[in-house]
């Protein structure tokens, strides 16, 4: 640890807009600039050793992450949002007291806290090929690109990242389309690629069978079918033969009647007279 970062002795720190904490001053403004200066609070501490937790498996150095950050704990409440803060030796992961974690920044670019950043990355990527089938290997290189663009709109508008964000941002890390898939599973296909996917061939007989499984059938179709043809005054149906001799009878009988009527007269007419 460098020492000007053990000389710093107390902070004062206020809540944000964004819910987060910043730095407003520190006992060593020489040295520390406190524009833009971000610090961890306690319930994002425990959710970052939450997160880190299964890199142990991978090769997690604690020891570099209590390098990496400057513990304080709470000695006054000023009023506003504002906080004093102290500086106390004690750990990140045994410590009973809840404790602020500032990042050592004094030297960005090689300092310890670069280091636990490049530590967690490296860490993070070795997870994930293990974790999860990628066609091709994922890089570092290409993690850090996809992050770094991701905040690019940040960056435009020259707004300050803060520190909870920079580290869950490589804690938290899927490459795009395999969010929340299970451990070694490939992203799910679309819902009309699985349905013809999970559908078993049918041979042909099979198919014919089941087209003439009337169990099968809706409601609908069994009123359809017993429709077709039915209907008594359809035109053009064929007669049943029962229904041919009972025409022919009522017509033969229309027939007798209209004779005797037509003889009626006849027989009048050539009665005999007295």
């Amino acid at each position: 640890m460098a020492k000007s970062a053990s000389q710093l002795a107390w902070c004062i720190v206020r809540l944000g807009e964004d819910h987060n904490w910043w730095v407003e001053e520190v006992s060593d403004p020489v040295r520390w600039d406190v524009d833009g200066l971000s610090i961890i609070d306690p319930r994002q501490v425990q959710h970052i050793i939450e997160l880190i937790e299964p890199m142990r498996d991978y090769g997690f150095d604690q020891d570099l992450m209590e390098r990496a950050f400057l513990p304080f704990r709470i000695e006054n409440d000023l009023g506003g949002g504002r906080v004093r803060l102290t500086r106390v030796k004690d750990s990140l992961f045994e410590s009973e007291d809840k404790l602020f974690a500032l990042p050592d920044l004094l030297d960005e670019e090689n300092g310890p806290y670069a280091d636990f950043l490049d530590h967690v990355t490296r860490l993070r990527v070795k997870m994930l090929n293990d974790l999860f089938d990628f066609e091709q290997k994922l890089s570092v290189d290409e993690m850090e690109d996809e992050i770094r663009e991701a905040r690019s709109a940040e960056f435009m508008e020259g707004r300050a990242v803060h520190v909870f964000t920079e580290i869950t941002a490589i804690l938290d890390y899927t490459p795009a389309g395999w969010e929340g898939e299970e451990e070694g599973e490939r992203p799910a296909a679309k819902e009309d690629e699985l349905d013809d996917e999970e559908l078993p061939a049918l041979d042909e007989a099979e198919e014919e069978r089941l087209k003439n499984d009337h169990s099968l059938k809706w409601d609908e179709d069994e009123e359809e079918e017993k429709g077709e043809g039915d209907d008594p005054d359809e035109e053009g149906r064929e007669r049943a033969p029962g229904d041919k001799e009972k025409a022919a009878d009522d017509e033969g009988e229309g027939s007798g009647e209209r004779l005797e009527e037509e003889e009626r007269p006849r027989r009048r007419g050539g009665r005999a007279r007295g």
